[in-house]
């Protein structure tokens, strides 16, 4: 019987995507934390004006202050990297691969942006420190840890989205923090725009997003993973987080009569091949009625997984809706 990892392995696993390991929002107050993953209210497209200010509480309650409008922002994980190329903004150093994607700055102009040695877990503090940023944001329970190595010598803005709603609102207070106020309304008009059109026509199909490398496979679910938590609102998505513990068999898959699979392979070092071509060894896999049917597609990790902010989640939303049709 296979079964998922945690929600931890699934950061674990995330994190291993890019060479070395690497990780696998509230907006204007529609929905309470309790309500965040649920399908309930339409979405709201009205965006309430954002001010400029070098002191705020984030989405999340987390205080941070500046001494001035920062220039100089150091990305330790892709949703800075989506929020930033919302805001018009380039990273001076990342070590997130979603620049590269032909939708945010594309190959060649992504090579101009220095990457940060270490990987994703343990990036270097003085690679960090190189570049002297005025600002560094990281994922709050991987890069928590390096607050104290950086405190005086820059501010560290540690993010934990977990939701859509989590990824606009961390994109408004990143718009108030740099001043593009204009552009961080624009953006999240744009994604709400899109996400009100999406949710008119909610498709009838039962949907589901997997990811890893091998038949240690995980579910993504609304309450936790950013990509997920649109699903409520597009399809029919009775997966739900079965908290720390919690993981999916593929009897229980075969049970829910998929009618579309989403797949987010995560490569391991050497590892090759996509996960779909590895989960049809199981027999069970062919049964399922979105492998059948021809259903099953594999879609960029970079995105799906990790990008998580108002850009990444527009192409999911446009990916996701075309092969939920």
């Amino acid at each position: 019987m296979l079964r998922s990892p945690s929600r931890f392995v699934r950061n674990w696993l995330t994190a291993a995507a890019v060479g070395s390991l690497l990780v696998g929002c509230g907006s204007s107050s529609e929905e309470s934390a309790n309500d965040k993953a649920r399908p309930a209210a339409k979405t709201e497209v009205t965006v309430e004006p954002i001010k400029a200010s070098t002191e705020l509480t984030d989405t999340n309650g987390v205080k941070v202050s500046l001494e001035k409008k920062p220039e100089r922002i150091v990305c330790l994980f892709a949703l800075c990297d989506d929020i930033l190329t919302e805001l018009g903004i380039v990273p001076t150093a990342t070590n997130s691969a979603v620049l590269a994607h032909p939708d945010f700055l594309g190959e060649e102009k992504a090579k101009e942006v220095d990457i940060i040695p270490g990987g994703f877990i343990a990036p270097e503090v003085e690679a960090i420190l190189s570049h002297k940023p005025d600002l560094v944001i990281g994922l709050g329970d991987t890069h928590g840890k390096l607050a104290p190595a950086l405190k005086g010598a820059t501010t560290f803005w540690a993010m934990q989205p977990e939701t859509w709603q989590d990824s606009v609102g961390y994109l408004r207070d990143t718009a108030a923090l740099t001043g593009r106020t204009a552009q961080g309304e624009k953006a999240e008009r744009a994604f709400r725009v899109k996400l009100a059109e999406a949710e008119k026509t909610p498709s009838d199909r039962t949907a589901l997003i997997i990811y890893g490398s091998d038949e240690n496979f995980g579910v993504a679910t609304p309450e936790g993973d950013v990509a997920a938590s649109l699903f409520p609102k597009i399809a029919d998505y009775p997966w739900k987080s079965r908290g720390v513990e919690g993981s999916y068999s593929l009897e229980e898959i075969l049970a829910k009569d998929v009618d579309v699979l989403l797949v987010e392979t995560l490569s391991f070092g050497d590892a090759e091949g996509k996960l779909s071509e590895k989960l049809a060894a199981n027999p069970l896999w062919s049964k399922i009625p979105a492998v059948k049917n021809g259903d099953v597609h594999e879609v960029n990790s970079e995105v799906w997984a990790k990008g998580r902010g108002t850009r990444s989640l527009g192409i999911v939303l446009d990916e996701a809706t075309a092969a939920l049709r």
